[in-house]
């Protein structure tokens, strides 16, 4: 198989190699005084958004995303351009928030994009691309193996113009930030359909009334910067319009098979 860089990812690769050494790394230490002065281990440092306008100038920015976006300056990379300016930023802690390209972030943009309705994108995925906020995936549970996601036990009920969601998540990416602000959550809307059509993916914003975050769970030993956060659902109730697609389209029988590859 042939891996040689394109000429597209050739200048990007080298755009972002400058990138790094002018700006992310020497960033790093005034980013974490930042962080230290402020008490808060999961806060947002003032330098990172002095990096984050300059990779937006340099045309670094919102790398991740396969379709292109012109207003949110995404290229439209393939897998193969994408993958070695990944590796670059992964130098660095600093450096994926800085291009736009941090998990769980960049999964959570690529549904809305795929599938999101008007509102959705308009209400979360332009202030995501733009960033301007952070997000949370939230799928894994304590009780169960949720590798395997027929095993979710979350519940998401439908209840007139909404659903209430009740249930246990954890290991939660990015619910502790100060900046997250919404979360794409994974639970079971009809027990009594067949395996792989009883999930769903719900928009839960981070301040609806019920949601408690317990804690924020370490990573061998340490507390992550980005948070792995376990959350409480108790009668979380959300508009139904919220659902990312039908209910039950989870599973991956149902998912275009072009939202399977990038490019």
């Amino acid at each position: 198989m042939d891996f040689e860089f394109s000429d597209r990812c050739k200048e990007l690769r080298e755009r972002l190699l400058v990138f790094m050494d002018d700006h992310i790394y020497p960033a790093e230490p005034v980013y974490h005084e930042q962080l230290v002065a402020s008490g808060d281990p999961h806060s947002h440092s003032p330098v990172m958004e002095e990096l984050k306008t300059r990779a937006q100038d340099l045309g670094l920015w919102n790398l991740f995303l396969p379709h292109p976006s012109p207003e949110y300056g995404a290229p439209g990379l393939s897998n193969t351009d994408y993958a070695p300016l990944a590796e670059i930023m992964g130098r660095s802690h600093i450096a994926p928030e800085a291009c736009n390209c941090a998990a769980p972030d960049t999964g959570n943009m690529e549904v809305l994009t795929l599938f999101g309705t008007p509102e959705q994108k308009e209400q979360w995925l332009r202030p995501l691309l733009g960033g301007e906020i952070r997000s949370a995936f939230a799928m894994t549970e304590p009780a169960v193996a949720s590798s395997d996601a027929t095993n979710i036990e979350l519940r998401i009920d439908r209840d007139g113009d909404d659903y209430v969601l009740n249930g246990r998540k954890w290991w939660s990416s990015g619910a502790g930030r100060e900046r997250c602000k919404i979360a794409i959550v994974m639970g079971r809307t009809d027990p009594s359909a067949r395996t792989h059509a009883q999930q769903s993916f719900v928009l839960v914003p981070l301040d609806t009334p019920g949601i408690t975050v317990v804690r924020n769970l370490k990573v061998f030993g340490y507390q992550d910067r980005e948070t792995h956060a376990e959350l409480l659902f108790e009668d979380v109730r959300v508009p139904a319009s919220n659902l990312i697609g039908p209910e039950g389209s989870v599973g991956e029988e149902h998912v275009p098979q072009a939202s399977l590859a990038r490019a």
